[in-house]
């Protein structure tokens, strides 16, 4: 089976820039398709996302659409060959949904990742027993090729960790979540002894939500905040049951907001390494 086609959130914002170049300027999509001899319909899909376009049409276009800010042209030609990226998460394809993979890409492209998680740990900082005992109680029905998939690109995500990386990972963890015991007790010991050697050897920045804290400013729950290189904007990601958003501008500014009041509100990194020894010894 080929690797499926869908509209990546690259494609989208390429399309979106694109459409409102073309207004704009008064062009119509029969006069834009006709310049790069395309029908209407295929500009119509590229718009939308649907039909990536090529980094030659876009190029194409900014000049019938009278362009010439080198910045704006330099940034859409960057973004129409990330279009066409290929990358590990690629082999996914087949069995995650788009979403899922969009993530995938962002997070090794992000400069920064904070995230928010008062329920279950961030799945790139999950092992894999972890991630195999939450991936089991959310999708039971799921068949066993499918779940080895989602655990492997789970993992797989986690290389954004590695020595070598410029990706800078913030996390504020609500206190409970290192006492539910997903997967059992020693799933958890393997867990949390994890997530104190990140912490040690700097791989990431942890803070934690003293439960005796009371009230905070995310009680709707996780979120995670992607500051993406230029030309990209800065995403807010958040999971719920009913399907993923993907949210930028005001309302990205809004959950950086909330972040920076839990970031207040929590434990210093130093205190929080702390208070995570002395957790995981009660599973020791």
């Amino acid at each position: 089976m080929g690797v499926r086609r869908f509209p990546t959130l690259r494609a989208q914002w390429l399309g979106r820039e694109l459409r409102q170049l073309r207004i704009d300027c008064g062009a119509t999509l029969v006069e834009a398709g006709q310049y790069v001899q395309r029908d209407q319909g295929t500009i119509s899909r590229m718009e939308s996302g649907l039909a990536p376009a090529r980094v030659g049409d876009v190029v194409a276009l900014l000049n019938l659409y009278g362009v010439e800010d080198p910045v704006v042209r330099a940034d859409l030609e960057l973004i129409s060959r990330d279009v066409w990226q290929r990358g590990w998460w690629d082999g996914y394809s087949k069995y995650a949904p788009a979403w899922m993979l969009d993530l995938a890409w962002m997070e090794g492209r992000a400069r920064r990742i904070r995230s928010f998680d008062p329920l279950v740990l961030h799945g790139i900082l999950q092992t894999e027993p972890y991630a195999r005992a939450l991936i089991s109680a959310v999708n039971p029905d799921a068949e066993e090729p499918t779940r080895e998939h989602w655990i492997r690109l789970r993992l797989d995500r986690q290389r954004i960790l590695t020595t070598g990386s410029e990706t800078r990972f913030e996390v504020i963890i609500d206190e409970a979540v290192l006492q539910r015991g997903v997967g059992g007790p020693e799933t958890m010991r393997v867990q949390l002894a994890h997530l104190l050697d990140l912490t040690q050897r700097g791989a990431i920045t942890m803070r934690l939500l003293d439960r005796s804290g009371g009230a905070h400013a995310a009680p709707e729950g996780s979120f995670a905040l992607l500051d993406l290189p230029d030309p990209y904007p800065q995403v807010g990601h958040i999971d719920t049951v009913a399907g993923n958003l993907w949210v930028e501008g005001d309302m990205a500014d809004s959950i950086a907001d909330r972040y920076d009041r839990l970031e207040a509100a929590a434990l210093p990194p130093i205190h929080s390494s702390q208070r995570l020894e002395e957790i995981l010894k009660e599973y020791s």
